[in-house]
Parts: C-alpha cells; sequence; structure tokens
C-alpha cells in the first residue's frame, strides 16, 4: 500500500507517506489501519486523517435530535462544516460526534453547506448505509428548508424555478446554464416584512448550492450570502451575520424499520423588527 500510494500521490515523498501509515493515520473502509508494509488491494476505499495546524474552534454546537441503532440526526449551527474539508478537520460535525459517542462508523447520509444550518441525518451501521443513500439518491425524502430573502411584490408567488446548474469556472460557485433543467425548486413566501421576506424552499433535486443559485436568480439573494451573487474573498468569516438558511424539516420512510420518519430544526430564522 505505501508504493502505491507513493505513486498515485507523487506530489508527496515518499517517506511522509511512511509515517504517516507508521502512525496510524492511513485506514480502509472498514477501518482497518493500515502500515507501510500493508498487501496492496485494488478497489478498495482509504481514508487519510491529516492534521490542520491551529485549527481554531468553532462556537457554535451541534445537537443530537434523535439516535437508534442505525440513524443519528443532528441539528447542526451555521458556520460547522459537516465533514472533514480545506481548513477544517476537528471542528466538523462528523468528528465532534466521532469523538464524542465514540462510533468509528459514522458517516452522514447526506450533507448541507457549511454555511447552512439544520438537519443532517448520519448512518451508524456499515450495513445499513446504501439503503439510507438510496433515499436520497431515489428523491424518496421529502427536504424543507426555509431562508430570508429580498421581498419582490411584482413576483408571482407561489413558484417552481427549474432550470440546470453546473460549476461556473470556480471550485466554489454553480450557476445556471441553458439546457435540459437538472434542478428543480418549490419555492413559496411564509411572511414579508419591509424589504425581506421569509420563505419555504422545497428542492426536489440535490444539486450543490442549488437553493442559493434559484433564489439568486431571482433577483433573491439569501441574506447573509458569501458566495451569491458575490464571492466574498476567504477568511473573511463574519459570525455575526450568518447564511439566512435553514434545513427546516425531513421526511420519509426509514428503508431499515418501515416507520414513517420526520424530524423539525429547533433553530428558526427570524424576519429583522
Amino acid at each position: 500500500m505505501l508504493d502505491f500510494l507513493a505513486e498515485r500521490f507523487a506530489a508527496v515523498p515518499r517517506e511522509i507517506w511512511h509515517q504517516r501509515m507508521t502512525d496510524g493515520d492511513v485506514v480502509d473502509e472498514h477501518g482497518t489501519t493500515l502500515r507501510p508494509d500493508h498487501p496492496y488491494q485494488g478497489h478498495k476505499r482509504l481514508y487519510y486523517y491529516r492534521a490542520v495546524p491551529d485549527e481554531p474552534r468553532i462556537p457554535f454546537d451541534e445537537v443530537i435530535l434523535f439516535e437508534d441503532e442505525q440513524l443519528l440526526v443532528v441539528d447542526k449551527p451555521h458556520f460547522l462544516p459537516v465533514v472533514p474539508s480545506g481548513d477544517y478537520l476537528k471542528e466538523t460535525v462528523l468528528v465532534r460526534l466521532k469523538q464524542q459517542l465514540g462510533i468509528d462508523m459514522l458517516v452522514p447520509v447526506h450533507r448541507i453547506d457549511r454555511d447552512t444550518a439544520g438537519l443532517v441525518m448520519f448512518c451508524k451501521q456499515p450495513a445499513s448505509r446504501a439503503a439510507y443513500h438510496a433515499l436520497f439518491s431515489q428523491r424518496n425524502v421529502t427536504k424543507t428548508y426555509e431562508a430570508i430573502a429580498p421581498w419582490r411584490a411584482d413576483l408571482v408567488l407561489p413558484l417552481t424555478r427549474s432550470s440546470r446548474i453546473v460549476e461556473a469556472g470556480h471550485f466554489m460557485l454553480q450557476h445556471e446554464v441553458s439546457g435540459p433543467p437538472n434542478a428543480m425548486t418549490h419555492i413559496e413566501v411564509l411572511e414579508a416584512s419591509g424589504a425581506l421576506a421569509r420563505y419555504r424552499l422545497r428542492p426536489v433535486t440535490g444539486k450543490r448550492h442549488q437553493l442559493r443559485v434559484h433564489m439568486a436568480a431571482l433577483g433573491l439573494p439569501l441574506v447573509g450570502d458569501g458566495l451569491y451573487p458575490a464571492l466574498t474573498p476567504k477568511g473573511q468569516v463574519d459570525y455575526a451575520n450568518p447564511l439566512q438558511l435553514l434545513a427546516r424539516a425531513i421526511e420519509f420512510t426509514d428503508p431499515i424499520t418501515g416507520q414513517m420518519r420526520r424530524f423539525e430544526s429547533a433553530r428558526r430564522l427570524t424576519l429583522p423588527a
């Protein structure tokens, strides 16, 4: 396995991979620690648990709403990533939960953006992962979001936004283009106050940044959005101005138990007085 990693990721010196494996930082999909002399096996998923120097604590906490033998449902705060990425490793929902609960095989069934607050579902058992992932890939989950954005009296609501969303030339951004639709969102207004309104968003599909892109395309960029319509420079995190987007509720038939499940976030978005 050391030979494979050194060849596949040649930008990282072989001695560094050797040290990582000696330190137990490389494991396979079953949680087995891979040592430098571990025999090579193809078609395996490998994980490298890297270190992030000087990772500051994100001053907000996730809340566990539900747990049984298969599932864990968490109410995530704004600013906290679901899984390790970029500058975030320990300060993620997944790593925090693993350290708190001691469940090494915990994996997210789906994800929401770091900037978005609300519900995230995790699977505890490897044997049931595929069944829960299929809920989302086969669109057998009803997801409800809430958002605060500008109010447009000239826009007839409710409406359904259907468009084609693709990468926008920057790894952080997506945008709409002409072509067959691959993203659909039902949008309705819940209340309006002055220049702003609170909206209910029901995504039918699950494209990356779908809700943010659809609202911005309608001239309704979400309050606190650091990506749309303009990209905020990296490092400018304003904890006092979170993205006003909340994964409010999720509903589905449990593929393992057959029970009807519905979970709701305890968090709220409120219009300014």
